[in-house]
């Protein structure tokens, strides 16, 4: 084999691993738990729309 496919199997594979290792880590700290809550909390409104004078809601 040649010496710079050599190097280039090994870089590889750290490559793979530190992203394995990344991933892992990630897991672990609970990136993945909850997939549908923020594009849910998104859409909430957090203030209710503001009233006009007859307590309507003003128009858009």
């Amino acid at each position: 084999m040649n010496q710079s496919t050599v190097i280039l199997i090994v870089l590889s594979l750290l490559l793979g691993t530190g992203a394995w290792l990344v991933f892992l880590w990630a897991a672990r700290k609970g990136e993945f738990d909850d997939l549908e809550g923020p594009k849910h909390r998104m859409l909430r409104d957090d203030d209710p729309p503001p009233k006009n004078e007859v307590g309507t809601e003003e128009p858009r």
